[in-house]
């Protein structure tokens, strides 16, 4: 098995950069690409493929599309990426993706530094060894969000909501137009990915934070959403979230001194039963 590499943070890229080579096609003189292709064992089966990258001296792991794949499950990506992250010894994770608007003010290609979700997807009990109680008060960092509000609003590209709830849904499908109404006046955007990614880092004790691109108008909202103008923001934006993750990573600071690492808590269980086999 290949020496899994050090990296402090990691990038989880989504629908917003699948349509580049990212980081590459951005072309940053302050980019270096360590490695390519790499493929690692877990318990629960080989990562997808990761890069390795340099970046204002620090290592960065990040893969494409959340690690989604065929013939692998979308909780098995999940859990693949985050045991890796923690052997790699990630404590900051920059997570991005396309979401439909349930809040009827939010236009395609706004862009949402989510604060909050609701899980209604029902992979809630996707974790690792189940070692700690995961307090979800803070859910998103603070400060990784504070970072990427700013470099979203130093390109004005789009409009940049600085909060907004996340609820999560399980796809692979979109939603009814009576799922959307139920969220509405709940949520503000809607996706499949924030859960179980944002269970799995307060885990491992990374902080985590996302920058959400809205794609299209959840049904019902607005009007009807068209294919061709969804993959048009694919398409148009994907420099624009690739620059904003890259100048996030480059101002973060090295200590995690916004919380996150505390709220997680050894289990009352494995005090009464033991740890796990």
């Amino acid at each position: 098995m290949k020496d899994i590499p050090l990296a402090p943070v990691a990038i989880i890229g989504g629908s917003g950069t699948l349509s580049m080579e990212f980081p590459q096609a951005l072309k940053r003189d302050d980019v270096e690409i360590i490695a390519r292709e790499l493929i690692f064992d877990t318990p629960y089966g080989q990562t997808p493929p990761l890069q390795l990258f340099a970046l204002a001296g620090r290592n960065v792991l990040t893969c494409r599309m959340h690690g989604w794949r065929t013939g692998v499950s979308r909780a098995d990506a999940s859990r693949q990426l985050f045991w890796l992250f923690r052997a790699a010894g990630v404590k900051k994770i920059l997570a991005e993706g396309g979401v439909g608007s349930v809040n009827h003010l939010l236009d395609p290609r706004d862009f949402v530094v989510a604060s909050d979700y609701i899980d209604q997807s029902v992979r809630k009990d996707i974790g690792l060894e189940g070692h700690y109680l995961l307090i979800m008060r803070q859910a998103l960092c603070p400060d990784l969000r504070e970072c990427l509000i700013h470099f979203a609003q130093a390109r004005p590209l789009n409009r940049v909501f600085t909060r907004g709830v996340y609820v999560v849904t399980d796809g692979r499908h979109f939603e009814s137009p009576a799922e959307v109404a139920m969220f509405k006046g709940h949520g503000d955007i809607i996706g499949q990915s924030l859960c179980p990614e944002v269970y799995l880092a307060r885990e491992i004790g990374a902080c985590f934070a996302g920058l959400y691109t809205v794609v299209n108008y959840g049904e019902g909202i607005v009007k009807d959403w068209q294919h061709s103008e969804l993959s048009e923001i694919f398409y148009e934006d994907a420099h624009a979230v690739g620059h904003i993750l890259l100048d996030t990573v480059k101002a973060m600071g090295d200590k995690q001194t916004c919380g996150c690492a505390d709220l997680r808590k050894p289990t009352l269980l494995q005090a009464v039963y033991g740890a796990p086999e």
